[in-house]
Parts: C-alpha cells; structure tokens; sequence
C-alpha cells in the first residue's frame, strides 16, 4: 500500500525541525531578555511546586506507562497510548474533585470553630495575643499547623499583624482572609466590638459549609453519570479494537492516527467542560501580598500625595 503524501518521514522531518528551530529561537529570546528578578516567596513557592510535581510525576509514571504500553499492545495505535498516559496524569483533575471539595469544607468548618473559641477566649478578658495561642491548642487538624506556625510566629518577636498576613497566606483561602482582616485591624485600631464581629463570622462560615455540603450531595450523582459515560466512551474503540478490527481498519495508517489524535483532542475538552461545570465558584483572595513592582508604584503614590498633606518634598543640598 502506498504511503500517503499528508504525514510522510520527510513531513514530520520537516515538522520536528521546524519545532526544534522555533523552541530554540525562544531560548534565545528568553537568553537575550532575562527573567525579572524574584523574591523570597515566590522562589519557594515555586519550589514546593516543582518538589509537588515531582512526586505526582513518581507516583503516575509507572502506572501511565503500563497503561499506555497495554494500550498500545492491545490496538496497535500509538495516539491512543499517548492519550491513555496523559489521561493517567490528569484522572484527578478531569473526575476527581470530591477530596478536593472535602478537604475546603473541612478548612472552613475549622475556622469556624476556631474563630468561636477565639471569641470565646477574648470574652475572658483576655488579649489577642494571648487568645490565640490558647486557641490553636484546641484547634481542628486541618487548622493545627498552620496556627502552631502561627503561634511561633507571635513567639519569636513577629509583630501581630505581620504574623497574621503570613498566617493568611500559609492558608491561601478567601473565606479566612475576611476572619484574619478582622483581626488584623483590631490588632491596629485596639476596637472595641470583636466578639460580635468574631460571631457574626463563625456563623457566616458555617452557613457557608452548610452551603457546600448541600451542593456536594447534588452534584455526587451528576460526577457519577459523568464517571460512566468516559468509562463507556474510553472502552468502546477499545473493544472494536479488539473484537472488531476490521472496523476500525482505517486508524491503522497514519492518517487515520492524525484523525484520532482530533478526536482524543475533542473528547479532552469535552470532559474538561464537564469538570468545569461541577466545579464551586469560589471569591478571589482579597489579602494577597503586592508584587515589588505593585510596592514601588505605592510607594511613589505615598511619595507624590506628602505634598498635598502638608509635608513638602524634600530638598537635597
């Protein structure tokens, strides 16, 4: 059977070379610009990241080369290996989402806890920073280390509010960044009234998990039809395969390859659609630390509004 002239070796020669010359023109492009300087956090951020996906890559590698290699054994298509390993990596993402969902409930639940024995401790006329370390002995697992973080915070000299903000960040959660900016201004203005705010708060973050909870239950039945109908989708041209490869002849060649590398494609955002739309929409954090460039611009806004408050510029003699 003659080779067809759509993918023929000199087309994906021609293909990877041309791949191989534009990757290299962004190298030189990144080489000649440079990457803008990073800050403390950002560059261990980024390391937890990169040490994340190393463990997620050592825990599917193995599985996601078996699968393809079964795969690739069983129909003879390499696309379809392909998209069996990369389907391996991103299962959780695409229907998983219920530990997800459980794990923010239970974060919630626990800083509604928290911020009810919080409020209960200041009843005492006790301090704030002395309410929160007896707090955080009594506090919920998914709480525990990020308040004993908090607490050695306070210990070593860390002002309030600073141990706070980092407190928000360590919790990266839009619900506890409205209970810490409660505590942060009460930490600065000295207010009376953080019992009822603190209450008022308790009682919005349980409403909140109360909230979640009905939604889970909802949408557990719909996650499920979505589970069965990838399952059928992924094991029907399996089947054929097997069982009927005289229909599925025309995949063999490597039009037929190109073809369904399309068809794997679309049935990909298909199901990512669908994940979409199981997902909880959940508010942007508010409490999110300016980058340099953000501090420097505020910077300069201070800088040009001293004159209209009466402290004229200064003068260099």
């Amino acid at each position: 059977m003659p080779t067809t002239g759509i993918l023929a070796p000199q087309t994906l020669l021609a293909l990877a070379c041309g791949l191989a010359a534009g990757g290299g023109f962004a190298l030189l492009a990144v080489a000649l610009r440079g990457l803008p300087p990073r800050t403390a956090d950002e560059v261990a951020r980024a390391e937890r990241r990169r040490a994340e996906i190393a463990r997620f890559l050592g825990q599917r590698s193995m599985i996601a080369v078996l699968l393809a290699v079964a795969v690739l054994v069983l129909t003879g298509w390499p696309v379809a290996a392909l998209a069996a390993a990369l389907l391996t990596f991103v299962w959780d993402k695409l229907f998983g989402g219920a530990a997800e969902e459980r794990a923010a409930m239970a974060r919630v639940e626990a800083l509604a806890s928290w911020t009810e024995s919080l409020r209960d401790t200041i009843a005492g006329a006790v301090g704030l920073e002395q309410a929160i370390p007896a707090s955080a002995r009594a506090s919920a697992p998914a709480l525990r280390e990020p308040l004993n973080n908090l607490v050695d915070r306070l210990r070593s000299r860390t002002t309030l509010p600073d141990a706070l903000q980092e407190f928000a960040e360590e919790l990266d959660d839009s619900s506890a960044d409205i209970i810490i900016a409660s505590l942060i201004l009460n930490a600065r203005l000295r207010g009376p009234g953080l019992r009822e705010v603190l209450g008022a708060l308790a009682k919005s973050a349980r409403e909140e998990v109360e909230m979640r909870q009905r939604v889970s239950a909802q949408r557990a039945s719909t996650r499920r039809s979505v589970q069965i109908v990838v399952a059928v989708s992924l094991a029907f041209p399996v089947g054929l395969s097997i069982f009927n490869s005289a229909y599925v002849e025309p995949y063999g060649d490597a039009l037929g390859q190109l073809v369904l590398g399309l068809v794997c494609v679309l049935f990909g955002l298909g199901f990512w659609w669908m994940r979409s739309l199981s997902r909880i929409e959940v508010p942007d954090r508010f409490m999110v630390r300016p980058t340099p460039a953000g501090r420097v611009r505020e910077a300069q806004d201070a800088g040009a509004a001293a004159p209209a408050r009466g402290q004229g510029p200064v003068v260099r003699r």
